[in-house]
Formats: C-alpha cells, structure tokens, sequence
C-alpha cells in the first residue's frame, strides 16, 4: 500500500559526538542525534538525506546507536530511528579542468557499509575526510561511477545558486560539459529557484526536481521538502519515487518563493542594491562585488518555452519561523497543541490555529500555506522577507 511521505535529503552536520567540526559553518547542536530527533518528534520529516555521513566519526555515531538499539537499518536500504528514517549521504566539492570552478553534488547510499567503503575510496582523493562539502580530486564523472557501483544516487545539488552549482559560475552551459547525463537521479533546485524557472532548460526535463532546506542548523531542517509516494520510507522507495517506478512518485515539492532566497535577483553584495543582470560594477557604491541573480541567470540559459505541465507541483511555503510575531514560545505553544511543524503547516484547521495563536498569525499560517504570502525579493546573499506591508 502506497502512502505520502516528507523528505528533506540536505541536511549538514555542524559537530560531531566528540564535538569537533564537520561542517564549519553549522551549528554546534546540529549533531546527527539531534538531527533524528529534531527531524522525528518535531519537523514531521520521514525521510532525512544528511550529507555528512562520509566522516568516519558521523559514522561512528550511526554505529552507536545501532548498537544501542535506538536506530536499526532496514532491509530497503535506510537507518530508522523513531519515526525518521536517515538516508546517509555525502556533499563533495567537484573541481576538474571540465568544471572551471568548482561545484557541489550529492552521493547517497543504501548501507552504513555502502557509505563506509564509499569514504575509504574517497579518503584518497581528499585532504580532509572529517569535514563537511570536501575538495575532491579527480573527473566528476569517474566520482559518478564510483557511485553507481556502489549502488548510489547521484544528484547535482542547489545548481543554479552563485558559488559552486553546475550552473551558477557562469561558464558551464551543459550539463554534459561535466557529468554523464545518463548518471544523473535527480536536480536540486535550491533555494533561489522553483520547477516552473528550472523547466525552462530543456536539458533538465528528463529529471526529477528535488527541493531541500541545506539546513546547516536544527531550526532549518525542512525549510524545502518534497512529499513522495512510496510504500515505506527507505533507500530503495526513495530511488523508485525518483525515477517514477511502479506510482512511486515525487507528489508535490514545497520550498520557499524563490525572491526569498539570498541569490534570487542581481545584487551588490556591498549595499546590496537591485542592479541589471550585465552589471559589473554597482553605481550606488562604487562596489565590483556584484554577484548575479538566479533568475538572470536561468533566463541566460533558457532554450525553451514549454511549460512545466504534468510535473510535481512546486508549492511555496516559508518555515514558521519566518512569520513576523510567531517567536519561540509560540512556536512551542503550536508543537504542544499539532505535535510536528508538517502538521502545523499541512493539517491545522483556521479555528483550530486560532485557539492556539493570534488571528492574524493563524491569517498568515494560512496564507503560507496557500502560497499567498507578499513577498520582498533577497539577492547578492540576503534573504528576502515576507512583506507584512502588502
């Protein structure tokens, strides 16, 4: 029996369990554990992607609470633990003489063991094993095969974002300038683009599109998620629901408007004024640091005008946290009365909300759910605001 399933398959890893960092700039009490725990008892996430499982010591924890009886890995592939189960996977930093810059793709495994000789290969292609999003040395593409002999996924991440997408440097126009086409399971969007900017490269047509949080603390964990239809959450309904096997399916992606992501339109990362997309110099400023906006940046690279029917629906959505006067008592207060943020966001009636929050918070929490909420765009590594204003 098929049911509807949340993912976010981005999430970082900001210390390990002796404390020491993976990646830098996470928080310190984004730890695998509380990952599970966050993920399970109160976002509502049933499939979590955490890309740092390469580190030996994430891997360590995994082992631990296997062995502790907290977690077990499920024959489908996938470690579950409460209610969530945990895909392990792993960010790498792609840089060869086809990329021109470097960019960032996602590997994800069936096993603990798949993903422990999966590090063992990568360890020697890379200086830091223990860290987060790593330089890897070697082709993108023999990294592809590495993957897809292990029995893996591979999915480009965040590929139009500025700094370390496929798309994002500016110099790539093809997808097959760098990676195998065949090779390729799915496209992260990111957080500046949706499924009606990204369909208009017709390259990208024969993927699926994944959106996810890229959450480097607890609080950002499904930010962006996807709900999927499969039998269970595991590795094997995962992979299925990308590639649309036996009514598997990608239902419905939910992220926020792009104008709310940091990169959305051409900006002065000085005074981050608005500019054109050719600019190269801010006349407000005087600033060269001018960094190009995603929706210019598509437009740049748009080949075709036909329209995204028959996909997923994209769906957007902010976090609760970003609704003005919804602090974290009210926050606890909403988690006391619905239990998970996904019921909150997804199941909550009008009166019932009301109950629990102001009239005019439970206004907006329907607002975002319908996708109806004003907007400020954000640009040149801001983000945008929801414009109470309108």
């Amino acid at each position: 029996m098929l049911r509807e399933y949340f993912a976010d398959m981005h999430i970082h890893i900001g210390r390990d369990m002796n404390g020491a960092p993976v990646k830098i700039t996470g928080s310190k009490s984004l730890t695998l554990t509380n990952i599970l725990i966050e993920s399970s008892r109160r976002k509502g996430i049933d499939l979590l992607g955490v890309i740092d499982c390469h580190a030996p010591a994430v891997q360590q924890e995994i082992r631990m609470l296997i062995d502790q009886g907290q977690a077990v890995e499920l024959d489908e592939g996938g470690i579950r633990f409460e209610n969530a189960t945990l895909i392990p996977g792993s960010e790498i930093e792609v840089f060869d003489e086809n990329c021109q810059g470097p960019i960032h793709v996602l590997c994800y495994f069936e096993t603990l063991d798949k993903m422990e000789e999966f590090s063992q290969w990568l360890s020697g292609r890379m200086k830091n094993i223990s860290l987060s999003s790593q330089r890897y040395y070697g082709k993108a593409t023999e990294l592809q095969y590495k993957t897809k002999e292990l029995g893996g996924l591979f999915i480009p991440a965040h590929v139009f974002t500025p700094f370390k997408s496929l798309y994002g440097k500016g110099v790539i126009r093809s997808l097959d300038e760098v990676l195998d086409p065949d090779l390729i399971d799915a496209i992260e969007l990111g957080l500046s683009s949706d499924t009606y900017m990204a369909y208009a490269i017709s390259e990208l047509h024969p993927y699926s599109f994944v959106s996810n949080s890229d959450a480097h603390s607890l609080g950002k964990i499904a930010r962006e998620y996807q709900k999927l239809r499969m039998a269970e959450p595991s590795f094997k309904e995962f992979s299925w629901s990308l590639h649309q096997i036996e009514e598997r399916a990608i239902v419905e992606n939910y992220g926020m408007n792009p104008k709310l992501g940091k990169y959305h339109t051409t900006v002065c990362s000085n005074c981050f004024e608005n500019l054109p997309a050719q600019a190269s110099t801010c006349p407000n400023c005087g600033s060269t640091k001018v960094v190009k906006g995603v929706a210019e940046r598509i437009a740049e690279l748009k080949d075709t005008e036909v329209q995204a029917v028959g996909r997923p629906p994209y769906l957007y959505q902010v976090p609760l946290e970003y609704l003005p006067g919804l602090g974290p008592k009210t926050f606890e207060k909403l988690l006391d009365r619905f239990g998970t943020e996904m019921s909150v966001i997804h199941e909550a009636g009008g009166n019932e909300l009301q109950q629990v929050v102001s009239g005019n918070l439970a206004k907006m929490i329907l607002q975002m759910r319908d996708g109806k909420l004003p907007i400020k765009a954000g640009g040149g590594g801001k983000y945008g605001t929801v414009d109470i204003k309108k």
